[in-house]
């Protein structure tokens, strides 16, 4: 038995995927169990596990996402515990780890960098200390100057309470985790408040820019041709994406009675910009999803899907996979042979990479909402909503989280998981992958379209 053990753990150990599969899961149990014990409930009885176990994951995968309000559930110990897990799954698993080992002195060691670098998604093993080290900084630095902010409107309305409120809120925004403590309606009390709109938004956007473009941004200033081809895209989409999400939302809810028509035009406006910023995996929101349009909820579904940047705190397909999937279908329409953008060649393994994300995100997404329409009574598009929402870690919701079977929350606990941890990694985590062939078979010919 002991030796199975021992080479079940070499096995993980030598597997980057899966330590971060085991780290994630070992956050979520720790978590959840926190949270069910007596002295994290306002009441100071035991909470229903599963609730926990749900609001855990939740946390952890930055989702927002709550099958209990939160507000009235749990004391600030408890509140306290899931900000905690929000700030581990922004992060991510191994650069917290990575900073308790630099406080208490010890050596970050090869394997270490391994799972790293597999979190971080760059391609070089060099300089990993340094990357998280930067990492940790500029986050306690943005989320401590979006605290300061948010104190000149939560201290006000809540007196030295006010101060966690605004760190717990500047921090949840960041980690684009979209928890609040304010009540049942998230931010709609603030519909009117452009500042702190704009605060949290600013805050969201940074969160979901991704680290590798701080580096860029920081080294090279506002120097956009200097920057590299992965800042490049993901500035140019993360811009085009806000522009037509506050675009779309203005136009389609302006005469909705039930959300922008009572506003007035710079409320219209923030509120707009806000609902495009928020459904990039944020899960804040100012206006109630259950009365917008079904227009406005499948552009929210679509923006939900994209989702934020890689090695940042966004969950979704990422922007990048999605611009090279565009490039690419430009590129075959043009009938060109490279796939060039910004005067670089993109290798067909990126390509491959990210149909192979598409593919495998459809499939779970498209597979987990025919099982919903079959265990609930609710309308598609607000079930497909409830999905995509749980798997690109977004959190906003139609208001059905609460009210849905325990089956259909343990299905969304695992399509939290899968969605930030990544497909891949946990495929991965399982099948390693293959070594190159020393040899190619001959072509064959299937006939398209």
């Amino acid at each position: 038995m002991r030796k199975i053990l021992s080479s079940i753990k070499a096995k993980i150990e030598t597997n980057p995927p899966a330590v971060l599969t085991i780290g994630f899961l070992f956050v979520i149990i720790v978590g959840s169990l926190l949270l069910f014990l007596p002295f994290s409930s306002n009441n100071l009885n035991f909470t229903n596990y599963l609730d926990c176990l749900f609001t855990a994951t939740s946390s952890v995968c930055v989702t927002g996402l709550s099958t209990i309000n939160i507000t009235s559930e749990f004391n600030y110990i408890g509140k306290s515990v899931i900000l905690f897990l929000i700030q581990v799954g922004g992060l991510g698993f191994m650069t917290m780890a990575t900073m308790v080992a630099l406080i208490l002195g010890e050596k970050i060691t090869l394997r270490d960098r391994l799972v790293i670098q597999e979190q971080m998604g760059v391609d070089r093993l060099s300089g990993m200390v340094k990357l998280i080290k930067y990492v940790i900084y500029s986050t306690f630095f943005i989320e401590g100057v979006g605290a300061f902010l948010l104190s000149f409107v939560f201290v006000p309305m809540y007196g030295i309470k006010g101060i966690f409120y605004s760190v717990f809120h500047s921090i949840s925004a960041f980690c684009n985790a979209g928890f609040d403590i304010l009540g049942d309606s998230s931010l709609a009390m603030f519909s009117h408040s452009p500042y702190l709109l704009f605060v949290i938004s600013s805050l969201i956007v940074l969160g979901g820019l991704g680290f590798n473009v701080y580096i860029d941004i920081r080294s090279l200033g506002f120097n956009f041709k200097k920057y590299s081809l992965h800042t490049k895209i993901v500035l140019v989409m993360t811009l085009g994406l806000l522009l037509l999400g506050t675009f779309a939302f203005f136009v389609l809810e302006y005469y909705n009675k039930d959300t922008f028509s009572n506003l007035n035009f710079i409320d219209k406006i923030s509120n707009s910009f806000f609902q495009s910023v928020t459904t990039r995996t944020a899960g804040f929101y100012s206006i109630n999803q259950t009365k917008f349009t079904e227009s406005s909820t499948i552009l929210s579904i679509f923006l939900m899907f994209i989702g934020g940047s890689p090695a940042s705190t966004a969950g979704g397909m990422k922007t990048t996979t999605i611009f090279l999937l565009i490039v690419t279908t430009i590129s075959f329409i043009r009938n060109n042979d490279d796939i060039e953008v910004f005067k670089r060649r993109i290798d067909f393994s990126y390509v491959k990479r990210a149909v192979g994300v598409l593919i495998i995100s459809l499939f779970l997404i498209n597979v987990v909402v025919f099982i919903f329409t079959l265990i609930e009574n609710y309308k598609f598009v607000d079930l497909l909503f409830e999905t995509v929402s749980a798997f690109a870690t977004v959190g906003l919701s139609k208001d059905l989280t609460p009210y849905l079977k325990d089956i259909t929350k343990m299905i969304l606990i695992v399509l939290m998981f899968i969605g930030r941890v990544g497909p891949l990694t946990i495929i991965f985590s399982f099948y390693k992958k293959a070594n190159k062939k020393k040899f190619k078979y001959a072509d064959g010919n299937v006939i398209i379209g």
